[in-house]
Order: structure tokens, then C-alpha cells, then sequence
């Protein structure tokens, strides 16, 4: 049954679950505030707070007292299927505040778009990223590239931290995604980390016009070029007639069906970003976890190469730590609720982090389960959505899962890892395997020991 929250509930929710996560930066993180909920665990507060709403008000959704919007946050599994699985209605992925901040860099995207604009551009993003495939037809030249980077980036080194990682990631994003040439283009990425960081002040911010003009021509230049082996490639090889700068207008109406093909390219860059502090953290669980490590160096040994338990690894990182902690959805139509009905334009609220970590409601919620992805039980489970689920699920999944298991197989072939910090992931109880709730990907440091004899690649 639809519960309203009182006062208290509403405030306590809106400061230990929603603030916290504001203050990260939902689409740029703040280094200093991740370090800080490092520190203070702020993801545990947040499912203690949820798990308090859910045992005061039952299932819900409760609505909080949120003046000026209708807020209903999500406590029930089946709920989180049954919103997701109803997008884009009556569920739309494009609620307000997604709109207003996405704004900033990507007013285009097709998670920013309503329908009837959002199915051909959902379309567009499928046909480039390839979401129906098991593997991208870039595979090869990713490979390549992945084994490239890696080995520039281990060369005559003993530590890894997050400062060397994060520049040969975007080294092998810019070369995946603009070509070549772009590989050392730190200004075109830095151009839309500007963007991004001022997108995380949402409507608070006026949009800086002129920086994202600048930023799109740039972008333009490239994805005209179509280097061979990137997906400006595959972009030209899907062309939509009128594709022309569109940043002259907000709803791109000069373009056909409302398709505007370069204006979806900042997504992919802005979610390659996330992919990245997956990888690391990935490697941080592998480098604390030897049974895991160990089986993922047997499977880079049997020659396989899609690499599935690495896959694994990759999901239940993000199980563990979602780059996307809060999933919304502005209902389009009037819903009913147990015998209740909420009005349209009600937000929906997902909290990933207390789906994904909420004992009562996972069995293995604090600890390492790759295996869990690849035996069937994490199907048991409707809200564990690493790459969210439905239609509205990340088109790009498989390309991410792609890189980031390709990168971690080179890392392992490279040598072993030795977890330096941050301490409350080293310092984890082994005897329960009670993994940390957060964890600051921008404090992650290594040891590195090259191997003496490097696995073969294949």
C-alpha cells in the first residue's frame, strides 16, 4: 500500500540518501566529497535509512513530503521490475531533473529524451553500439588497442593508482570512440568533464551555450573524419539525412525523426567514464579476493576471449559499488498502487545501493559473487540492475563489458597487484567478507609486480 512519509522520514531521506549522493556528483564525481564518503560509509547510512522507511511504512512506495513534487521512493523488488520493465511508458527515463542536467553536455541523448523523439534515437544508439550482439564487430581493433595502452601504461613501473589509470582509459576511450588521432586529445574529454561538472549542478546552473558549441564542433571534427576502427566509423556507416549541428535548438527539429547522431556521442564518452572506475575497482577486488583471481587467470590461460567470469567480475563490481545509484522514472499517465493512484508525472525513485546491499533482500549483498551472474542466481533478483533492465537497459552493456573485461585481462597477463589503499577496503572482515558500502576509486593505489614471463596473448 502508497504511504505518505511524515516530516522526520522525509528529511532524514532527503539527507542521508539523496544529499550524499547530490554531493558526489551524480554526473561528475567530486574526488574530495568520494574520499569523505569513503571515510564515513555514507552508502551504509543510506540502506539502514531505507530499510527504517520500509520496516515504518511497508513496502510502498512511500511518498515523501516534498513541496512542489511528487516524490514515491521504491522499497519493493517487484516494484523496481515493474517500472522498469513499463519504460518508457508509463515509466519515461526522461523525468525533469534528468532533463535539466543532462542539459548541460548531452541535451540530445536518448536517456533525456521523451517519447515520441526517444524511440528512433533509442534505435540509433542500438544499431552503432550493436546491443543485440554478443560481441561488437570493433572487438578485434579493441583488443588491440586495450593491449596497447596497457602495456604503455605498466612499462617500467611498480604502482598503479587511479591518476596513471584514468589517463591511458581515456587514451584507449578516445581512440574506441573518435579514432586515432584523438588519442591524446586530453582537451576534448576535459572540455566535457567541464561540461559535466557544471551538469551536476542541474537547473541550478545556467548552461554554458558557447562551451558546449565548442565542444561540439570539436567533437563534429572528429566524428566527420570517421577514422577507421572507432565508433565515428560505425556512426557513418548509419547516417540519418539532416544531421547537421543542432545546438541551435533544443527538441532538434532540423533533424530527421529527431534523430541527431553526433548528439548522442557525449553519452558514450560520459558513460565510458563510469566504466572506468568499474575497471579499477574490479581489480581492487581481484587483487583482495585470491579464488577469484585465480580464476580469472585460468580462464585467460584457456584461451578463451570473451573472457565471461572476468564479464562477471565487472557486474557484480557494479552490483557492489552502482555507478548509477539513483535510477528514475517520471510516470507519464496516472498508476496505480495496490488500490491506490499516484497522478502522472510522479517520480519514481530507485535507490540501487539498498536493492544491492540490502541483506534482507540479497543473500550474498556484502561480499565478492561473481559466480552469481553466471549461475542463474542473480536472475532470482528483479532489482539488481547493474546496467539497469527493461528497455530501458544500457544499449551499450555488452561494449562495455567488452572493454573493461579486455583491460582486466591485460592487466592480470601483465603481473600481480597488491591492494595499498584506501584502507576500508583493505581492511574489509575476511571472516564474513563484508565488503565496504563505498568505496573512493580515485584513492585506489597498487602495488604492481610484473610478471617474469607474461601469459601469451592470444
Amino acid at each position: 500500500m502508497t504511504r505518505r512519509a511524515g516530516v522526520l522520514d522525509t528529511v532524514r531521506v532527503a539527507g542521508e540518501v539523496f544529499v550524499p549522493t547530490l554531493a558526489g556528483g551524480v554526473l561528475k564525481r567530486r574526488p574530495r566529497v568520494m574520499a569523505l564518503a569513503d571515510r564515513l560509509q555514507l552508502d551504509r547510512v543510506a540502506v539502514r535509512t531505507l530499510r527504517r522507511l520500509r520496516a515504518r511504512y511497508g513496502t510502498g512506495p512511500v511518498l515523501l513530503r516534498v513541496p512542489g513534487r511528487r516524490i514515491a521512493v521504491l522499497l519493493d523488488p517487484d516494484d523496481v521490475s515493474r517500472v522498469l520493465k513499463a519504460t518508457p511508458a508509463p515509466f519515461s527515463p526522461a523525468a525533469w531533473e534528468k532533463r535539466k542536467a543532462l542539459g548541460h553536455f548531452q541535451p540530445h541523448a536518448v536517456l533525456a529524451t521523451p517519447m515520441p523523439e526517444r524511440a528512433p534515437r533509442r534505435r540509433y544508439n542500438e544499431a552503432v553500439l550493436e546491443t543485440s550482439h554478443a560481441e561488437h564487430s570493433l572487438a578485434a581493433q579493441i583488443r588491440v588497442l586495450v593491449r596497447e595502452e596497457t602495456r604503455q601504461l605498466l612499462a617500467d613501473t611498480t604502482e598503479l593508482d587511479w591518476s596513471g589509470f584514468q589517463r591511458a582509459w581515456w587514451r584507449i576511450v578516445r581512440r574506441l570512440v573518435l579514432g586515432d588521432s584523438a588519442r591524446d586529445d586530453t582537451e576534448i574529454t576535459d572540455a566535457l568533464a567541464a561540461l559535466r561538472l557544471r551538469g551536476n549542478w542541474a537547473f541550478l546552473a545556467p548552461r554554458a551555450r558557447q562551451r558546449r558549441e565548442r565542444f561540439r564542433e570539436r567533437l563534429d571534427a572528429y566524428l566527420h573524419r570517421a577514422e577507421p576502427g572507432s565508433l565515428a566509423a560505425t556512426v557513418a556507416r548509419h547516417p540519418v539525412r539532416n544531421t547537421e549541428n543542432t545546438e541551435n535548438t533544443e527538441n532538434a527539429e532540423n533533424t530527421e525523426n529527431g534523430v541527431d547522431p553526433h548528439g548522442q556521442v557525449p553519452h558514450w564518452l560520459f558513460a565510458f567514464d563510469a566504466a572506468g572506475m568499474v575497471t579499477l575497482r574490479t581489480l581492487a577486488l581481484l587483487a583482495t579476493h585470491p579464488e577469484q583471481a585465480e580464476a580469472a587467470r585460468k580462464e585467460l590461460s584457456g584461451g578463451e576471449r570473451t573472457w565471461p567470469f572476468l564479464r562477471a567480475c565487472v557486474l557484480d563490481t557494479v552490483r557492489l559499488w552502482p555507478t548509477t545509484p539513483v535510477v528514475l522514472r517520471e510516470s507519464t499517465t496516472a498508476t496505480s498502487w495496490q488500490g491506490t493512484q499516484l497522478p502522472p508525472n510522479t517520480l519514481f525513485v530507485v535507490f540501487a545501493p539498498y536493492f544491492h546491499r540490502e541483506s534482507d533482500l540479497v543473500p550474498f549483498a556484502d561480499r565478492f559473487a561473481p559466480e552469481a551472474w553466471l549461475d542463474g542466481r542473480a536472475r532470482d533478483f528483479p532489482a539488481l540492475v547493474p546496467f539497469s533492465e527493461g528497455p530501458g537497459k544500457c544499449p551499450g552493456e555488452n561494449l562495455v563489458l567488452l572493454v573493461t573485461s579486455t583491460l582486466l585481462a591485460e592487466l592480470l597477463r601483465e603481473g600481480e597487484y597488491r591492494l595499498l589503499a584506501p584502507r576500508t577496503l583493505r581492511s574489509r572482515t575476511h571472516a564474513h567478507d563484508r565488503l565496504p558500502a563505498t568505496v573512493d576509486n580515485f584513492g585506489l593505489r597498487f602495488a604492481f609486480e610484473p610478471h617474469e614471463a607474461r601469459l601469451s596473448s592470444p
